[in-house]
């Protein structure tokens, strides 16, 4: 098997490439790596310094690949299963590219902000910069809901690198700041991602560590570890 991936089964962009992987069912080896254990993060921190995961090894070409897209595109050149994930026509091409850079950019970046603020130490919270990430996300939203009426996936017709993204953002940040009311469209997709085979694998390699996640009180009730 050439391919690794080192992760952690809690870190949200790694479950978009996760979900890609799957969606593909391309074989590699998952290696979970603990960033605040020094041995562990040492995997990571070698080969990208600034110690984000995941992390893409292919063993075969001996080479590195970081950050989430960048690593599907990788993929996509080299691994033939993995080119469904990108619309062939180009209009849908740059559409997949947009959304999913979008749910990158305007869901998973103010979802973290908000998460690492609560576990912020006193006197280092970061209130105006919490309330600015919820008003990019309420305006995300509003944006999803308009771009979702009559539609099934994000971009083109089918399951794309878009909906990959999606799903991660979207579940972290409708826990952080609830989807609202007035959101049919937007609530409507994320149940359709949700009975996605794939997602749903990646969730339940997520759940275990669910106690982890700092509002893991305002989690749903669904999504919670058995008792």
């Amino acid at each position: 098997m050439s391919l690794t991936l080192y992760i952690h089964p809690l870190a949200s962009f790694c479950h978009k490439v996760m979900i890609a992987l799957e969606e593909a069912k391309l074989p590699y080896r998952a290696v979970t790596v603990d960033l605040a254990d020094p041995a562990s993060a040492r995997q990571v921190f070698e080969h990208w310094p600034v110690g984000k995961i995941p992390l893409l090894h292919d063993a075969r070409r001996d080479r590195y690949v970081a950050e989430t897209t960048i690593m599907l595109e990788y993929l996509a050149e080299h691994e033939l299963v993995m080119r469904s994930l990108w619309p062939d026509e180009a209009d849908a091409l740059l559409e997949a590219r947009l959304w999913d850079r979008f749910f990158d950019l305007y869901f998973q970046q103010p979802m973290q902000k908000i998460v690492v603020d609560r576990i912020r130490p006193d006197g280092a919270h970061d209130p105006h910069g919490v309330a600015e990430a919820r008003d990019t996300l309420r305006t995300a939203y509003g944006m999803i809901e308009r771009h979702m009426v009559d539609r099934v996936w994000a971009a083109g017709e089918a399951f794309s690198v878009a909906d990959c993204a999606a799903f991660p953002g979207l579940f972290f940040a409708g826990i952080v700041e609830p989807f609202p009311a007035s959101a049919p469209a937007l609530k409507a997709y994320f149940e359709r991602l949700l009975a996605r085979p794939s997602v749903a694998w990646v969730l339940a390699q997520a759940r275990p560590y669910f106690t982890m996640f700092p509002y893991r009180d305002a989690m749903p009730a669904r999504f919670l570890p058995e008792n």
